[in-house]
C-alpha cells in the first residue's frame, strides 16, 4: 500500500488520532514503525473488549510494522487510575507475572507472535536509582498530572489521590521513550497517559509518538463498557457454546457496533437480524476457537432456543389482523394462557428481551410484527410462549 492507503487503513475505526498529518509522514518515511500498546496484566484472561485494539495492531503488523507489546510487569503492582473512583489494591510481582502469561498466550490469537516485539517494564524501573527517579519526575508538573478528570472529581469529593497514583502516567509515558514508539495504542480512556508519552519522548529530542485512539466496546447489556467487573464480558478463551450464546443475548443496536469494532466491517443489510446475528457469533467464535466449533455452537444454539420452541406444543393464537407488538402480546396471553397483563408489564418484558419471535428478541415497543406470522412462536416470558396461526 501507499502511506495515503494504509493512513486510510489504520485510521479507520479509530476514535482519535493525533495527528494523521504526522501519521503520514512516519509513513512517508518508508521504515517500518514502532507501534506501542502496553498492557497491565491485573487478570489472568483478556476479554473481546481488550481484542478491539489488538486488532489494531494486527493491522500494522500486517502493513509491515513493528508491534511493540509492553507487558506492564511494573505498572500492574502500581495500577492504573484511569476512570477509577478509589485506589486500586496493589498486586504481587509473582501475580501479576503469572497473568502475564495466560494474557500474552490469548493475545496471540490475534498478534503474530514472529512480528511482536515482547517487553517487560520493569527491565528499567527495576534498576533505576531514587536519584533516577526523581530526574523522571522533574519532566512532569503536578498542574499537568492535576488535569486528569479523574483525579481532578476525586479531589472536588475530597476523595484521596495516593501520590504513587500519580506516577503511573509518567511511567507509561517513559516506556514510550524505552521502546522508542512510533505510535501508541491505547483505548479512549488512556489519551491522557499517551500524550504524557509524547512529552516525554520531546523532553529526550525525540520525535513524539503519534497518539492512536480505539472507541471503548460496549459489554453484553450494551450500556457499560465490557468488563469483568460489570459481569457484562465475553473472554476469549470461553467455550465456543457459551462464546457463541454470549454473542446472541445482545441487542440488534450493539450487534451493528460490535461488527464495526470486532470484524472491521458493516453487517450484510440483506440478511435477517437474526441471522446477522448468528453469523456474528459464528465468525467470533471461530476467531478464538476454528470453524468446525463455530459451527458446533450454531448447532447447539438452535437445538436449545430455537428448535425447541419450534417443536413444542405451545397452545396456537390466531392474532387476527393485529400486528401491533404490545396488543399482540396482550392478546397471546388472554387467548393462549387465560392470563392477563397490564401495558406497563408487557412493556417491561420487552424492554428486558424477553419478548422473541421465533428466538428474535422484540425491544421496540412501537415495533409491529409481520404480515404473515402463521407458524412462528411468540415466547411471551420465560415460561410461556405461543404458536401463531
Amino acid at each position: 500500500m501507499s502511506p495515503e492507503q494504509q493512513l486510510a487503513t489504520l485510521t479507520r475505526g479509530t476514535a482519535k488520532v493525533l495527528s494523521e498529518k504526522e501519521l503520514l509522514e512516519k509513513l512517508k518515511g518508508g521504515r517500518p514503525l514502532r507501534a506501542k500498546l502496553g498492557v497491565d496484566p491485573t487478570a489472568p484472561d483478556i476479554h473481546l473488549g481488550h481484542t478491539v485494539v489488538l486488532e489494531k495492531l494486527r493491522q500494522f503488523q500486517s502493513l509491515g510494522h513493528q508491534a511493540v507489546l509492553i507487558i506492564g510487569d511494573f505498572t500492574a503492582t502500581v495500577g492504573d487510575p484511569t476512570g477509577r473512583s478509589t485506589t486500586r489494591p496493589p498486586l504481587g510481582r509473582e501475580e501479576v507475572l503469572a497473568n502475564a502469561e495466560t494474557y500474552t498466550d490469548q493475545a496471540f490469537k490475534i498478534l503474530d507472535r514472529e512480528q511482536t516485539e515482547v517487553v517487560y517494564n520493569g527491565e528499567w524501573f527495576r534498576g533505576m536509582t531514587y536519584e533516577e527517579v526523581l530526574k523522571l519526575n522533574a519532566r512532569a508538573t503536578m498542574q499537568q498530572m492535576l488535569q486528569r478528570e479523574d483525579f481532578r472529581n476525586r479531589i472536588d469529593r475530597a476523595e484521596e489521590v495516593r501520590l504513587h497514583e500519580i506516577q503511573y502516567p509518567i511511567m507509561q509515558g517513559w516506556d514510550s521513550v524505552e521502546v522508542r514508539a512510533d505510535v501508541e495504542l491505547g483505548g479512549t480512556d488512556q489519551l491522557f497517559n499517551i500524550l504524557v508519552g509524547r512529552d516525554m519522548q520531546k523532553s529526550q529530542g525525540m520525535d513524539p509518538q503519534v497518539v492512536m485512539c480505539l472507541p471503548l466496546l460496549e459489554g453484553t447489556d450494551g450500556t457499560k463498557k465490557m468488563s469483568k467487573s460489570y459481569g457484562n464480558y465475553i473472554g476469549v478463551d470461553e467455550p465456543p457454546a457459551e462464546m457463541f450464546g454470549k454473542a446472541m443475548s445482545i441487542s440488534d443496536e450493539l450487534m451493528d457496533r460490535w461488527y464495526t469494532l470486532l470484524l472491521g466491517e458493516g453487517r450484510d443489510p440483506g440478511l435477517h437480524p437474526m441471522e446477522a446475528k448468528k453469523t456474528l457469533a459464528a465468525r467470533l467464535v471461530a476467531r478464538y476457537h476454528d470453524e468446525a466449533a463455530a459451527g458446533a455452537a450454531r448447532v447447539d444454539f438452535e437445538s436449545k432456543f430455537v428448535k425447541h420452541d419450534a417443536g413444542a406444543d405451545w397452545p396456537e393464537v390466531d392474532l387476527g389482523d393485529e400486528r401491533r407488538l404490545i396488543a399482540s402480546v396482550a392478546l397471546a396471553y388472554g387467548e393462549g394462557h387465560g392470563a392477563k397483563r397490564s401495558g406497563g408489564e408487557i412493556r417491561q418484558l420487552i424492554a428486558q428481551g424477553a419478548v422473541q419471535l421465533d428466538g428474535e428478541k422484540l425491544t421496540d415497543i412501537k415495533a409491529e410484527l409481520p404480515a404473515e406470522v402463521s407458524g412462528k412462536v411468540l415466547r411471551l416470558d420465560k415460561k410461556r410462549s405461543v404458536r401463531l396461526v
